[in-house]
């Protein structure tokens, strides 16, 4: 059995099962605190999300509210799309493996749908490429909030929206399949000017607008969110920002922080 091994575990996410659901476990604890909060998120109902890709201990939180509500469409395939921190090549590169590696068990890789869009879309795979945390350090959360569902990793480098709009488009044409688009914010800016920063972004997908995108925000998966929005625009999906916050708030230093978001499509 060929094998999307993991790369970043231990360091950006546990690499123990106990330790990855005591840490999804605690940030519940911590919504649940506050009532009002998760009877709003309670109330949404969609197929796709952003989410933020740094270490859990500074960004998953915010990012566990993404996958909670995306977990009540029970998706049959998630297809997750991320930038390249690591690898530099043109275009984007699908997983050909059968199975995707987590401490909470494997994920399997849905091949049919990897043979197809590697088919209608002409995607390579260069494996290579497919040791990017962007991408993976989604997966324990698809293990722990939809066991059974099978995934899709496709990581990008040197590539344009237009590239990716017609994969997020097709992958949502069928009924069973959910997008999750990973990216951070703004990185390493005194607080208060990566606030300022990432509040175009926060606008520019409240929105549903490229243009605002491109007056200064500077999200490193900045190509996978204008592909999601504009396929968005096109399928009449409306978004809601569903938590905004720094590193500051996990480290308390606000001389340079990164900053993360999570956004729901439905």
């Amino acid at each position: 059995m060929s094998y999307r091994n993991m790369s970043v575990a231990g360091s950006f996410y546990p690499d123990s099962a106990d330790e990855i659901n005591s840490m999804i476990e605690h940030f519940n604890s911590i919504l649940q605190s506050h009532p009002d909060t998760v009877k709003r998120f309670d109330a949404l109902y969609g197929n796709a999300v952003i989410v933020p890709h740094a270490g859990w201990i500074y960004s998953g939180f915010t990012a566990n509210i993404a996958f909670r509500v995306l977990a009540k469409t029970n998706p049959k395939t998630v297809v997750v799309i991320g930038p390249s921190h690591r690898v530099g090549f043109q275009g984007v590169s699908i997983a050909d493996a059968q199975s995707y590696a987590t401490p909470l068990g494997d994920l399997t890789i849905n091949h049919h749908l990897v043979q197809e869009l590697r088919h209608r879309f002409s995607i390579p795979y260069f494996p290579e490429a497919h040791h990017e945390h962007s991408t993976e350090v989604q997966m324990p959360f698809i293990k722990y909030y939809l066991p059974h569902t099978q995934v899709v990793e496709l990581v990008y480098a040197y590539a344009e929206a237009e590239l990716l709009e017609p994969i997020i488009a097709y992958a949502l044409s069928l009924h069973d399949a959910a997008i999750v688009i990973s990216t951070d914010l703004s990185h390493y800016y005194p607080l208060g000017e990566a606030q300022q920063l990432d509040s175009i972004c926060l606008d520019a997908i409240e929105n549903e607008d490229t243009d605002t995108l491109n007056k200064g925000c500077e999200a490193c998966g900045i190509i996978g969110v204008k592909a999601m929005l504009t396929v968005a625009k096109q399928k009449g999906l409306a978004s809601t920002v569903l938590d905004y916050r720094t590193s500051a708030d996990a480290s308390g230093d606000t001389s340079r922080v990164v900053g993360y978001m999570s956004a729901l499509f439905h």
